[in-house]
């Protein structure tokens, strides 16, 4: 390496030399001058991170505040009015069963107001003739039995004794005491009465508002379009109308399974001849409309009836009511509903768990319209389900050209005109769907159909 250093730089000292020799001068060698290499500071050792605990930053925007602030206060909102909510959603279903009727009196060229006095004078008159027809004859059944209650009470206590399956039971029905029995109705009624109470008053409310919502339709209908986007007009009218399909489903449905339990009532009271069966029968019929306790309050007062024929005779009206309340439930409720609501009969079963588990007897009252809501309005709305595939292209075009429609003809009309012309397409779509159907006879098949569909649903794809 020195070698090559001094080939390197022995020109340049030769000719250093020289000149200085011609300046009489004396040369020096100048030293070497070497590349300079950066000191490199050694690096700080980490700081020891912490053995316990996390921490986490959590930046909040002004936007994100007020969605939490704003969701909280919902929440709180619902669980402070959630009975409230409860009676407009219950006069929203008297809305849909009793809206068709006063439609219809209003082709008939009667006012709105005059079809609405006859459909719910009509109603009341029809409820109070069916308490008229069997409050009676209950309580003629209650003050019979209150006052042979000894007698039937010797009797049966001897006729279970005589037989080795229930002598067991003998000796307690002979030591039961009509005054203790007494005293409990009367705690048990006083405690439940201002529930009771509370109910009834609800009741009544939600249907007086259902009155009022008939009445005053169209503003109502025209307050809540207001609320709605305008391209979202047409398949808001279409989701109203198949909600009162909807709802007069499920009150036909509730009619059928309660006319065949008074029906079957009829005649198996008539057959073991117990007194009052007509009475009974209508009793069994209203309190089959009540999920979990219609079945007691079917059972229950046939069968008191039914000892005054001995204990055997009410033995078997016992069971054979049980019998088919057990076959309604398992078998004709999920058919029937399964059929008029377009809802599988595992849905049936399923929807009414749900709402008896969330809000008891009133839950199960409304949770098969709901559910047949949700499913109708998935499908108006063009929901894609994640695991479902569908070419809707079809239907959105026609959606596109309902709306579009919907566009020229309410541009600068107020939203309670707006709402109507929605109407007035909707109607026109459904007539569309019931020619592809087969003819008017089968509107309610026309109205399930999704918006603008243009064909049809086969039951079989259900």
């Amino acid at each position: 390496m020195g070698g090559s250093t001094g080939d390197q730089n022995g020109p340049i000292e030769t000719t250093d030399r020289a000149r200085a020799s011609e300046q009489g001068a004396t040369w020096t060698k100048r030293p070497t001058r070497r590349a300079e290499v950066p000191t490199v500071e050694p690096r700080p050792p980490d700081p020891p991170r912490p053995t316990h605990g996390t921490h986490l930053t959590v930046d909040l925007t002004v936007r994100t505040a007020l969605v939490v602030l704003c969701s909280a206060a919902s929440v709180w909102l619902f669980l402070q009015l959630w009975q409230i909510l409860l009676v407009l959603l219950v006069a929203l279903t008297f809305v849909g069963m009793l809206n068709p009727f006063v439609e219809r009196l209003e082709a008939r060229r009667i006012r709105r107001p005059y079809a609405t006095a006859l459909v719910f004078g009509g109603l009341f008159v029809v409820a109070g003739g069916a308490g008229a027809a069997t409050l009676p004859g209950l309580v003629r059944q209650v003050t019979d039995l209150v006052t042979h209650f000894p007698e039937a009470q010797a009797r049966l206590a001897s006729q279970l004794a005589a037989s080795k399956l229930t002598a067991p039971i003998a000796g307690w029905v002979g030591g039961l005491q009509l005054a203790s029995v007494t005293e409990r109705a009367k705690e048990f009624g006083l405690l439940y009465a201002p529930r009771a109470i509370e109910i009834i008053a609800y009741g009544a409310s939600a249907l007086f508002l259902a009155l009022y919502l008939v009445l005053d339709r169209d503003r109502m209908r025209g307050a809540v379009f207001s609320l709605v986007p305008r391209n979202y007009h047409v398949r808001l009218s279409r989701v109203l109308m198949n909600l009162e399909v909807i709802v007069g489903g499920y009150m036909r449905g509730q009619l059928i399974t309660s006319a065949l339990m008074a029906i079957f009532t009829f005649v198996v009271l008539t057959v073991a001849g117990v007194e009052h069966a007509a009475a009974l029968a209508l009793f069994a019929g209203a309190a089959d409309v009540l999920p979990y306790i219609g079945a007691l309050l079917a059972c229950g007062p046939a069968f008191l009836a039914a000892l005054s024929r001995g204990p055997t005779v009410a033995i078997v009206v016992l069971v054979l009511l049980a019998a088919y309340q057990e076959l309604e439930s398992r078998v004709i409720v999920p058919r029937i509903y399964g059929q008029v609501l377009r809802l599988p009969p595992a849905a049936v079963m399923l929807a009414l768990l749900i709402g008896g588990k969330l809000l008891g007897i009133l839950g199960a009252l409304l949770a098969l319209p709901i559910a047949a809501g949700i499913r109708m309005f998935i499908e108006e709305m063009r929901i894609a389900l994640p695991g479902e595939e569908v070419d809707d292209t079809a239907l959105r075009a026609k959606d596109a050209e309902a709306e579009a429609e919907f566009e020229v003809r309410s541009a600068g009309v107020s939203a309670l005109d707006a709402a109507t012309i929605a109407a007035e397409i909707a109607e026109d779509r459904r007539a569309e769907d019931e020619e592809l159907i087969g003819g008017p006879d089968r509107k309610e098949e026309a109205a399930l159909v999704p918006m603008t569909s243009g064909k049809p649903r086969d039951p079989g794809d259900e």
